[in-house]
């Protein structure tokens, strides 16, 4: 059964550790990132683009197969299903499809705006019982065809949209989604901690986690990030695992060519680096 993110947050921003959002995209990512979530006694989040969604055919689909997932593969660790940079109308259609918890991404609006579109999905999700993410300061990198160029965010409109009752916060600090460029300048952690003074014990969530150093990942949970977003590394690996049977010329051995014996290996390794990452995170038997 899918559980809203705010109990699983709130427990990791009071073990000082964060929980995974890794991302899917079809039935091997969602697979691969229940069952090792399952392996290492960690709570997950699922998290879905508005882009993989519509790949999947739609939001209903996607919860629908999460959902019976979870009952099939005897998944007994906390689940949550979660809209990632949300538009306004695909929160709607995602609290609707039976998600269980929402991002919506206002960071592009004039902050009067975000505020009111915020209020008004806070106030749906809180009847519902859904938790919901909201976003300041936008992040860098493209995602969905949302560019941001990796802005640090005010956090006194942090603070503004925390009060909103939202139940964790995605905040600028100079992160990126994708690969980082070779002169990136790092995370802005003067910029978290007075995020995190104003904000108080509100989780905080940091995006585009493929590439950050594991020591400033370290430094971020420190500093009240108690949720942490991976995709394109899954997908790296995936692709790096795929290309490799393919070069070996598995696929053309006996049943090689079967899709479930040609994208095992990409399955294995998005088990792999999710592992990795719940390791670092430090969300293992957390469940």
């Amino acid at each position: 059964m899918l559980v809203s993110a705010t109990e699983m947050l709130n427990k990791a921003v009071e073990g000082k550790y964060a929980v995974g959002q890794f991302n899917i995209n079809n039935l091997e990512w969602t697979k691969s990132i229940l069952q090792t979530a399952q392996e290492c006694n960690s709570p997950v989040i699922l998290g879905v683009s508005e882009g993989a969604g519509k790949y999947m055919t739609g939001f209903k689909t996607v919860a629908a197969m999460v959902s019976a997932m979870i009952e099939d593969m005897g998944i007994t660790v906390p689940v949550a299903l979660h809209l990632d940079h949300g538009s306004y109308d695909g929160c709607l259609k995602c609290i609707e499809a039976g998600f269980s918890s929402v991002m919506f991404d206002g960071s592009h609006y004039p902050i009067d705006e975000n505020v009111q579109k915020t209020t008004e999905l806070v106030n749906i999700c809180r009847e519902k019982g859904l938790s919901i993410e909201a976003e300041v300061g936008s992040i860098g990198g493209e995602e969905d065809g949302v560019v941001g160029a990796g802005e640090i965010a005010d956090p006194n409109e942090c603070k503004m949209i925390a009060d909103l009752g939202v139940d964790f916060l995605a905040a600028g600090i100079g992160n990126i989604h994708g690969k980082y460029p070779a002169n990136w300048k790092g995370l802005d952690f003067d910029a978290l901690a007075k995020i995190k003074d104003l904000t108080g014990d509100l989780p905080l969530v940091l995006h585009g986690g493929t590439g950050i150093p594991a020591d400033m990942i370290k430094t971020a949970i420190s500093l009240g990030v108690a949720k942490i977003n991976v995709n394109t590394e899954c997908q790296l690996y995936f692709q790096a695992a795929t290309r490799k049977y393919i070069e070996e010329g598995k696929d053309l051995e006996g049943k090689g060519f079967d899709p479930r014996k040609l994208l095992a290996p990409g399955a294995a390794a998005i088990k792999e680096i999710v592992k990795e990452k719940m390791e670092l995170f430090g969300s293992v038997n957390k469940a």
